[in-house]
């Protein structure tokens, strides 16, 4: 890229409706987070000190919130950590002092019973057979559940994207649960044979535990049970696809503000299309611009020889009206949507359409491979390769795939069209619509052979803007889908892989809140195991993530990114700030509150305006 391009890239005006939706979340000052986190500090720092002059011994022994019978020790005092870090959410969420008040005593009273309950359980095993259950145990699992208790009472009490019913049909989901079963015996086996045995790669990994317990065993069972699903799907993918199928193709782009890389992203279409065996159609969806980008994608337009293209004025701000618009345009039977800061490569086309000769398949996306050269573009590439070219692929073995990254995702038309409009005025409608795909029975996938180049952030004011879009999209995602969740019928989306999503989101937010309560429990309390302590701190950062991130890397044959894992670990940092930010821009309610979206209709043919007014053709 050129001096001018790359000044025209780190100036580019980023923002839009998308990024802050009306009603579904609030501006955030730089401020709010640490202000939170010196709360936090100051609350937790008070309770250790309260256990560590041993005033409440007689009570919790653990010295930590823990009153029945137990059995060793623990790492980090995850329940005087959980209460604390919902204290102090709760003083700086958004929303009236009274929404406040009463969500952060909703988070309270329900961990406390939850925490109740499990001492109640040990307490009535220690009756029954004598012998204490482990306290490990115990934390790890109150700690999981007070990540969960997090997110479903912020989805429950933020302003939420009202619900919209998914409809399944069509449904594998005995073949997922028998897959999920006999993998996860398979891999439980194994780890269970390493831990009897004496190997050396597990006792160097013995002491690296998050949450007083999570440790090697647990490790290796999620590495077997992953490669296994990664096999399974790659397998899968290869006997469905066929290498000489093609078809014609409509590639809509919305593109807003992109003035900068426009005209390089109509010429790596131009080039693809070269190289694929069937026509292909472009739609440039000009979404309220105020920019150059609707006369530079004509200029481009007009000097490509393959492809057909067009511009089309999309005047209603927001990527989800400009995508319905395209796909109202579209003539062909299968739909490719490209951001207009993607490029493609010369053999995404023909890769990606071989899945599609699998009739059942309807959604298939690729890698989003960072440009390289910018300060981020490091850690994003260790973070694409791990999300997408190892745990989508792996997922998509089980059906769990739940989105596909809307940079580069072709579509067969019928199913996007029943599976209905893209979702506008919320976050993460790529990952909306995928879902619903899926759950009308398509086959979607990620296919890690496909690699295109997508923009990253040059700047922190974009990363952070970017970043809060996609956490805040989880939960949105999540409230659109929530009769997925809570629906009778079982399916591997919404009964295990949304919630996971949830739980995870919440685990990351308090990723930074728990290395500061870690090492102040390590230097102002008289710990018994020093050691385990400093692991369980450092595991947040490093840990399994890490290590599976070489796993993910090899597999992807892309060794120059094991040079990016410092980096990596930064971002990591950074996007746990964020993921905290993002979940301080969620407005919190004293009741549940709902959004009614507005209509999203994919408008009629007629509707769009004709070749004369508005459009171009190459």
């Amino acid at each position: 890229m050129d001096a001018a391009k790359e000044l025209a890239r780190r100036s580019a005006n980023f923002r839009s409706v998308d990024s802050r939706p009306g009603g579904l979340a609030v501006p955030v000052s730089i401020l709010r987070a640490p202000a939170l986190l010196l709360t936090f500090t100051i609350i937790s720092v008070a309770q250790l000190a309260v256990f560590e002059l041993g005033w409440l011994d007689d009570w919790f022994p653990a010295r930590d919130y823990v009153f029945g019978p137990y059995d060793g020790g623990h790492a980090i005092s995850i329940r005087t950590f959980i209460l604390s870090f919902y204290i102090a959410f709760s003083a700086f969420a958004a929303g009236t002092v009274r929404a406040r008040v009463e969500f952060g005593l909703d988070l309270v009273l329900r961990f406390l019973v939850i925490c109740a309950l499990l001492d109640l359980c040990s307490t009535a095993l220690f009756g029954l057979i004598g012998e204490p259950y482990p306290l490990g145990v115990l934390q790890v699992i109150a700690g999981l559940l007070g990540f969960g208790i997090f997110s479903f009472v912020i989805l429950e009490r933020g302003t939420m994207p009202e619900s919209v019913p998914v409809r399944i049909d069509r449904q594998f989901a005995m073949r997922s649960l028998i897959r999920l079963a006999v993998t996860g015996l398979v891999a439980a086996i194994l780890s269970v044979w390493a831990g009897f045995h004496d190997l050396e790669a597990l006792d160097s990994l013995r002491e690296a535990a998050l949450l007083g317990g999570i440790g090697p065993g647990v490790v290796l069972f999620l590495f077997l049970l992953f490669v296994q699903l990664y096999v399974i799907a790659t397998v899968e993918r290869q006997l469905l696809s066929r290498e000489d199928f093609a078809a014609p193709l409509s590639v809509i782009v919305p593109a807003h503000n992109e003035a900068y890389v426009i005209e390089e992203t109509i010429l790596q279409i131009e080039r693809a299309a070269r190289q694929y065996a069937a026509p292909v159609e472009l739609i440039v969806l000009d979404n309220a611009s105020t920019d150059d980008t609707a006369e530079i994608a004509r200029k481009a337009l007009a000097e490509c020889e393959t492809v057909q293209g067009r511009v089309v004025h999309v005047a209603r701000p927001g990527k989800a009206h400009a995508l319905n618009t395209g796909v109202a345009a579209a003539r062909h039977d299968y739909i490719v949507r490209i951001d207009a800061d993607t490029q493609i490569g010369p053999e995404s086309f023909r890769l990606t359409m071989q899945n599609f000769a699998h009739a059942n398949t309807g959604a298939v996306g690729g890698v989003p491979i960072p440009p390289g050269g910018a300060q981020f573009d490091g850690g994003r590439l260790v973070e694409v390769l791990l999300k997408h070219s190892y745990y989508s692929p792996g997922l998509t073995a089980i059906t769990g795939l739940v989105g596909i990254p809307g940079m580069f995702v072709i579509y067969r038309a019928e199913a996007l069209r029943r599976a209905g409009a893209f979702a506008a005025g919320m976050n993460g409608e790529d990952t909306d619509i995928s879902l619903r795909i899926a759950e009308l029975g398509f086959r979607t996938l990620v296919d890690e052979r496909v690699r295109y180049v997508s923009e990253v952030p040059t700047s922190f004011a974009h990363l952070r803007e970017q970043r809060l879009r996609w956490f805040r999209s989880i939960y949105h995602v999540s409230s659109r889908a929530r009769t997925l969740i809570l629906s009778p019928r079982v399916t591997i989306r919404g009964k295990l892989i949304l919630p996971y999503m949830l739980m995870n989101n919440a685990r990351r937010a308090m990723t930074v809140p728990i290395l500061i309560f870690g090492l102040f429990e390590l230097l102002l309390t008289r710990a018994t195991n020093t050691q385990l302590s400093w692991q369980a701190v450092a595991a947040v950062v490093f840990g399994s993530p890490m290590l599976v991130a070489v796993i993910a890397i090899a597999l992807a044959r892309e060794p120059r990114a094991l040079l990016s894992l410092p980096s990596y670990a930064f971002f990591r940092g950074l996007r746990a700030w964020y993921t905290l930010e993002s979940a301080l821009t969620i407005p919190i309610n004293t009741r549940p509150h709902t959004i009614r979206l507005p209509e999203t209709a994919i408008p009629p043919s007629s509707d769009i305006p004709p070749l004369s007014e508005h459009q171009e053709t190459s």
